[in-house]
C-alpha cells in the first residue's frame, strides 16, 4: 500500500507523558469498534500529530456518531517507545487490518483536531462528513471540541420520531396543497434534517428551500455532486415555489412559536439569492401579515444588488458562508460562476450599511483555519468588517483532500491551535458572539 506524505512516522517524544493519555480506537474490517491496548489515540492539524489526553479532550457530546474510514490507516502513537507511526493491522493479531475511526460530533461543537490517518493507493474521497478525532478513556469516547453553542436547537433528544410524525400530520392539514411543506416533510422524514423536524415540531427555526441553481461550485456541496465521486448529503429541491406557497409556510411558523426564526438557504437547494425573484414578494407577503419573527437568509452573498433588494423587502438578517477570508483560498473552495470575491465583501458591507444584522458561516477545518496566515487574514477581515457574529462550522469534506486543495492554493506555516484561534479573536475583538444557529431578533447582540 502507498502512503500519503501526511502520513510518515517519525519520533516524538510526547512532553505530557503524566498526563493521561487517551487509548487509541480502530476498527476491523467489519467496522467493529475496540480499544487498542498500548496504543495513544492521535489527533491531526495539517501534518502535525498529537497524542490526545484527558486535558484537551472532552467527553464526546450526546448525538455524535462514530465512523470508520476504509480504504486509510490509522496514525497511532507507540506509548511504550514514543515514536508516531502508520499501523495497517492489528499488532496482536498479525494480518488482521485494521481502520481508523472518526467521530461525527453535534451542532455546537468545534473539532480541535481531525482523525489521524494515512490513505491507501486507491482510497476514494470521504463521504460529506467532518471527521474530529477521538480516543478512549476508561468508560467512554472522548473528542477534542469546543462549544461554540449551547443551545439545544438540534438536540436529538428533542425530535422524538413520534411528535415529529404527529406534527407532519397537523400541519399538513393546515396546509393541505403546499409544495414546499410536502418537500420538508421528505427533508424531515426522509433525510432526518433537523432543521425540518423542527418546523414539524413547532420550535426554534424553520427551514424554507427555494432555489434549485447556484453559482459556485463548492467542494462540499451538500445537494449536488456532479461528478459522482462523491455522494451528496441529501437531493436538491427540484422545483421553485411560488412565494404564496413559501409565504405560507413561514406565517404557519411564526405564528406558533416563540422568538421565531425562518430562513432561506438550505443544504436541500442552491443558493436563495438565485431564486431572489420569489423570494421578495414572499418576504412582502410575510411582513403584511405580521412584523413577528426573524426572516434570515443564508447565502454566498454572491449578489450584492438582489440582496438589497430583500432589505428592501424586509429581509432582517443575512449570513455569508466563507471558508476563508482570502481570495485565493475561497476561490479554490467555492469555485464562483459568474461573481467576485469583491461581491461578496460588498454584500457585507451593505447589510451592514443597512443595519442588519451580519453573521460569518465560517467553514473551519484544523490545519488551515488554524494557521497564522489564516488568523492573521481573520483579524484584519474584522477590522475592516465588524460582523456580528462567527457562527464556527467544522467542514464537511475529506480533510487530508481539503488541506491538499488549500496547500495548492498558497502555502502555509505550521497550525497554531484552533483553541487559540478562538481565543485570540475573542479577544481581540470581545463583542463578537460565538455561535452555530441563526439567532433571533431578540438575542441579537450588537456591536
Amino acid at each position: 500500500m502507498t502512503m500519503g506524505k501526511r502520513t510518515r512516522s517519525e519520533k516524538r517524544p510526547f512532553p505530557g507523558r503524566k498526563t493521561s493519555l487517551l487509548s487509541a480506537v480502530v476498527a476491523d474490517a467489519r467496522g467493529e469498534i475496540f480499544e487498542l491496548e498500548g496504543y495513544a489515540a492521535v489527533g491531526m492539524a495539517g501534518n502535525m500529530q498529537i497524542p490526545m489526553s484527558v486535558d484537551t479532550t472532552v467527553e464526546m457530546p450526546y448525538g455524535g456518531e462514530l465512523m470508520y474510514l476504509p480504504d486509510r490507516i490509522p496514525i497511532l502513537y507507540h506509548i511504550k517507545s514514543g515514536r508516531f507511526g502508520v499501523i495497517p493491522e492489528n499488532p496482536y493479531a498479525p494480518g488482521e487490518p485494521i481502520f481508523p475511526v472518526a467521530a461525527f460530533n453535534s451542532p455546537g461543537y468545534v473539532i480541535t483536531r481531525h482523525c489521524a490517518y494515512g490513505e491507501t493507493k486507491d482510497a476514494a474521497p470521504l463521504p460529506l462528513f467532518s471527521y474530529g478525532a477521538v480516543g478512549w478513556h476508561k468508560d467512554g469516547f472522548r473528542t477534542p471540541v469546543v462549544r461554540v453553542d449551547r443551545e439545544p436547537r438540534q438536540d436529538l433528544r428533542q425530535m422524538k420520531p413520534e411528535d415529529v410524525k404527529t406534527g407532519v400530520k397537523r400541519i399538513r392539514l393546515r396546509l393541505p396543497h403546499n409544495r414546499l411543506r410536502e418537500h420538508l416533510e421528505r427533508c424531515a422524514l426522509t433525510y432526518g434534517c433537523p432543521a425540518g423536524k423542527n418546523f414539524f415540531l413547532g420550535r426554534y427555526e424553520a427551514p424554507l428551500p427555494v432555489s434549485n441553481r447556484c453559482n459556485a461550485r463548492c467542494l462540499g456541496c451538500l445537494s449536488l455532486q456532479p461528478t459522482g465521486d462523491i455522494s451528496c448529503s441529501q437531493n436538491r429541491i427540484d422545483f421553485t415555489p411560488d412565494p404564496r406557497e413559501i409565504a405560507a409556510v413561514a406565517l404557519e411558523h411564526i405564528r406558533h412559536v416563540p422568538k421565531a426564526v425562518v430562513s432561506f438557504g438550505q443544504g436541500c437547494e442552491g443558493d436563495p439569492l438565485m431564486a431572489a425573484a420569489v423570494i421578495g414578494p414572499a418576504i412582502q407577503k410575510i411582513r403584511s401579515v405580521t412584523a413577528k419573527g426573524t426572516i434570515n437568509m443564508n447565502t454566498n452573498g454572491s449578489m450584492p444588488d438582489a440582496l438589497n433588494a430583500l432589505f428592501d423587502a424586509g429581509l432582517d438578517s443575512v449570513r455569508i458562508s466563507m471558508n476563508s477570508v482570502r481570495e485565493v483560498c475561497y476561490n479554490a473552495y467555492f469555485r464562483p460562476k459568474g461573481y467576485l470575491f469583491s461581491d461578496v465583501l460588498q454584500s457585507i458591507g451593505a447589510a451592514q450599511d443597512r443595519g442588519k444584522h451580519v453573521a460569518i458561516n465560517y467553514l473551519n477545518l484544523p490545519g488551515f483555519t488554524d494557521t497564522p496566515e489564516e488568523l492573521n487574514a481573520l483579524l484584519d477581515f474584522l477590522e475592516t468588517h465588524p460582523v456580528d457574529m462567527i457562527q464556527w462550522r467544522n467542514l464537511n469534506f475529506d480533510p487530508l483532500r481539503y488541506l491538499a486543495v488549500m496547500d495548492r492554493a498558497v502555502p502555509h506555516k505550521n497550525p497554531i491551535g484552533m483553541e487559540e484561534v478562538l481565543g485570540r479573536v475573542k479577544r481581540v475583538f470581545p463583542g463578537l458572539k460565538y455561535g452555530y444557529f441563526n439567532p433571533p431578533k431578540e438575542g441579537w447582540t450588537r456591536l
